[in-house]
């Protein structure tokens, strides 16, 4: 059985190490790549396509028509890697590789030796290392953010956001069935999703925060300066949705709507929406 890695990807035309994944793809391994287009403005599709061309049985490609932010893009590919049937192990990175091939290997490696987890995440925060690189000004605003974060999950951890995660398929409906409320702070849903699922006690055994290794900055991030301020009212946005509205019976405050998308892959699976 095969670990499903998906890349979200928004106008990477000329910033994707395309060097770095084809190499990555045409080692020995059981990885399979899952780009996923987030309705970018460039030619990102065209570079997409031209990786998968070089091994299109370890590279599926997913083309979303309309922008739709990080979550529906690795909603989107969490679902189509759940539905081929031959992924045990679906995870994600950044297209930036912030976190490289080998800690996210480790992050596999750990998952697979104990059964009794689901979950596990790369940390920039706990035991950081020496090769942990962040801009100064966006580690204290983490840090912040993280304790807001904490008081919402009401679960101990360090660093929700980090982009590197890997978790059991068969958890899939858990956490992506429903469309996220939040473009970006989808982390923090699918740890109070799973938590509401199985409950406090249970969830902290079965899932772990692993320290990387490396993690480096890179320069023009897709969350642009609005976005951050937003953040704030974001995660109240999500406490309210998740805590009070299901006590209230209200529908969510927030609409989200199923984006088209295209599937160019080995096999090619439609994905309900």
């Amino acid at each position: 059985m095969k670990t499903g890695i998906i890349i979200p990807c928004y106008n990477e035309e000329n910033r994707l190490d395309t060097n770095a994944f084809i190499t990555f793809i045409n080692a020995k391994n059981e990885f399979h790549l899952c780009f996923v287009n987030d309705g970018s403005k460039d030619d990102t599709i065209r570079v997409l396509k031209e990786v998968q061309e070089t091994n299109p049985e370890k590279v599926s490609v997913i083309d979303m028509k309309k922008n739709g932010g990080k979550a529906a893009a690795v909603r989107a590919g969490a679902r189509y890697l759940h539905s081929r049937g031959d992924i045990q192990f679906i995870g994600f990175i950044d297209a930036d590789l912030s976190t490289d091939f080998e800690d996210f290997d480790g992050l596999v490696q750990t998952l697979q030796s104990d059964t009794s987890l689901n979950l596990v995440f790369g940390s920039r925060a706990k035991n950081a290392s020496e090769g942990i690189e962040k801009n100064p000004l966006r580690a204290l605003f983490s840090k912040m953010i993280n304790i807001l974060i904490v008081a919402i999950l009401g679960l101990s951890i360090q660093d929700t956001q980090c982009g590197a995660k890997v978790f059991r398929a068969g958890i899939v409906p858990v956490l992506f069935n429903q469309a996220f409320l939040t473009r970006w702070l989808f982390d923090v849903e699918m740890f109070i999703r799973l938590k509401k699922h199985m409950g406090v006690s249970q969830v902290m055994n079965s899932i772990i925060e692993q320290p990387l290794k490396r993690w480096v900055h890179m320069d023009d991030s897709k969350l642009g300066a609005k976005d951050a301020l937003e953040i704030p009212f974001r995660l109240a946005s999500i406490w309210f949705n998740y805590t009070v509205a299901p006590s209230l019976n209200f529908s969510s405050s927030v609409t989200t709507t199923e984006p088209a998308i295209e599937i160019f892959g080995t096999p090619s699976i439609a994905i309900a929406a």
